[in-house]
């Protein structure tokens, strides 16, 4: 493990209450362990200032900003331009001296499906990071949160954690089938539940005729059927194969159940 110094630029909170919180965690302070409660802005000398912390401790490798608001000026430019300019100034400062910097900022409190959508400000900050993560507590003071990381080169990773003595513990790690499953349309999930519960094994008709029967609501015939052509090879793992064909009356889509056994070795058979 590449160990170095840290910075902390604490610039929403006091020595005071700084100190609580390392008391908290340790006995004994860390030599490479550098805090400043105050810090100049982006615009007005925020890269001078860790360039020359940078001389004066060549072993830096680590920067905490906390938060980027406070290291932001007013500008005229359009939120995604401020956004995008001042998280790209922050991510050259790192990579010129070959820094990890970690840049804390807000979430909205209006929730979203995409749990990326929740970081305030405009998909300036989003796009211009190396990586995002998202930490959502069920409400205030409870210690129990969900980490949720994604990135360029990061694998998406969803964390559950909980706050014990200022230390975030790693409780569970939701697996890769968890996270795969939530990006199935819930009509296509439903599909396969009708199929394997609700007929005698063998379905067709139109895609119109299909919504009827299972009920599926939310949803237009043409967004429907892509939807079953791209989740066919999921739906024959589930047990049901999908076949699609033309006819002089329209396209006619076929749904089988078939057994697990029959199912293995094919890498499924969608017609798009």
């Amino acid at each position: 493990m590449c160990q170095g110094a840290v910075l902390y630029l604490c610039l929403e909170d006091t020595y005071a209450r700084v100190k609580k919180r390392l008391w908290k965690l340790t006995d004994e302070a860390n030599n490479s362990f550098y805090l400043a409660n105050s810090a100049a802005t982006i615009k007005d000398g925020l890269a001078e200032q860790i360039e020359y912390f940078v001389i004066t401790h060549p072993d830096l490798k680590l920067v905490f900003i906390d938060t980027f608001q406070k290291v932001r000026s007013p500008t005229g430019d359009s939120i995604y331009a401020a956004d995008y300019g001042d998280f790209s100034a922050l991510k050259a400062i790192a990579d010129k001296h070959n820094l990890a910097m970690m840049v804390v900022h807000h979430t909205r409190k209006m929730a979203d499906e995409d749990i990326m959508n929740t970081v305030s400000g405009s998909s300036g900050i989003t796009g211009s990071a190396d990586s995002i993560w998202v930490l959502k507590r069920a409400s205030r003071g409870v210690g129990d949160a969900t980490l949720t990381v994604t990135g360029r080169d990061v694998e998406f990773r969803e964390l559950k954690l909980a706050l014990r003595d200022c230390r975030w513990n790693l409780i569970e790690r939701t697996s890769e089938k968890e996270l795969e499953e939530r990006e199935i349309p819930d009509c296509v999930l439903k599909v396969v539940d009708f199929m394997t519960t609700s007929t005698d094994g063998l379905w067709s008709g139109s895609v119109g005729e299909l919504i009827e029967t299972t009920a599926v609501e939310g949803v237009t015939t043409a967004t429907f059927g892509k939807f079953l052509a791209q989740h066919s090879v999921l739906m024959r793992l589930r047990g049901v194969t999908y076949t699609k064909k033309h006819t002089s009356a329209g396209q006619v889509i076929t749904l089988e159940k078939v057994t697990r056994e029959g199912s293995e070795g094919d890498e499924g058979c969608a017609q798009v």
